[in-house]
């Protein structure tokens, strides 16, 4: 009877450590996975992320941004040209430079808005070429290897009783769910901004109509510097990957497998908590709001 009592606890015990062995490998796993397509997510540019929704953007752009962009430059040159004028002595002081001045602002004005599609697509090109000379910073190394460890594991799951093992399969259970959700957080952050550099670009026209204008200024330099804070969050997002790997790399799969799995969903946590602050810290820096 004791015989067939103890080959019943071994058949669960021998289950559950399956079951830990399963959810610790996919766990990792999840988060290798995650973490590597990040620098080539991160470094797309709008054109090249998706071709079809780029399309759509640029033709909302040219086709309905731009001539509302066209009155309203029509309307701040209009004002520019009523102000220079009363502002000299009521007409008294004009000079002829001064309207060479005017058109020379107007056709820069002009030039602007009918190339705004190709500025911003200039500055989302600069923002790739860093992200793409940062990605060295990450490399390879942000796997975690734990394929190597679990033959050390097992025989550590082996020496522990039922009621230990099932509540480690609890808590591994649990981690790995929300490894799964970090997992999703993470490329909501990443998806976030490519949809947001989608907003940014397809009313350009009309921030950048109102450059050249003293006064109306501030909305197309507050564009230009939001344009440039979402380029720089995608290095910013780099580098948080670059920090993610230096604690991946000295981290080390221990036979405690409670500091092991926590430890590991500490940096995860950690990781995307970081690349949540990324697009408030580029703003920041760069005085976008």
């Amino acid at each position: 009877m004791n015989s067939i009592i103890d080959k019943i606890t071994q058949a669960i015990c021998d289950f559950l450590i399956s079951l830990i062995e399963g959810s610790l490998s996919t766990m990792f796993n999840d988060v290798n996975e995650k973490v590597a397509t990040i620098a080539a997510d991160v470094g797309q540019t709008p054109q090249g992320w998706n071709a079809s929704i780029f399309s759509l953007i640029q033709n909302i752009s040219q086709t309905v941004i731009l001539p509302i962009a066209g009155l309203i430059i029509a309307f701040v040159l209009c004002y520019e040209l009523i102000t220079m004028i009363t502002e000299k002595n009521n007409m008294h002081d004009i000079d002829t430079f001064m309207f060479f001045k005017y058109f020379l602002k107007a056709g820069v004005a002009i030039y602007i808005v009918t190339h705004t599609f190709d500025i911003t697509m200039a500055v989302f090109d600069v923002a790739q070429h860093i992200v793409t000379n940062s990605a060295g910073v990450i490399g390879a190394n942000t796997n975690i290897d734990i394929s190597s460890a679990l033959a050390d594991i097992r025989t550590t799951l082996e020496a522990m009783g039922m009621g230990e093992l099932f509540l480690l399969v609890l808590e591994t259970s649990l981690v790995s769910l929300c490894m799964k959700i970090l997992s999703v957080c993470i490329t909501v952050v990443i998806f976030g901004r490519m949809i947001e550099i989608y907003l940014y670009c397809s009313v350009g026209a009309i921030p950048f109509a109102t450059m050249t204008n003293r006064e109306w200024g501030q909305m197309g330099n507050n564009y230009l510097r939001g344009l440039v804070a979402l380029g720089f969050q995608g290095f910013f997002i780099m580098v948080c990957v670059g920090i993610y790997a230096a604690l991946v790399n000295g981290f080390v799969v221990t036979n405690n497998l409670h500091t092991t799995i926590f430890t590991i969903a500490a940096y995860t946590v950690v990781l995307c908590f970081s690349l949540f602050k990324t697009g408030n810290l580029s703003k920041s820096i760069f005085n976008a709001h």
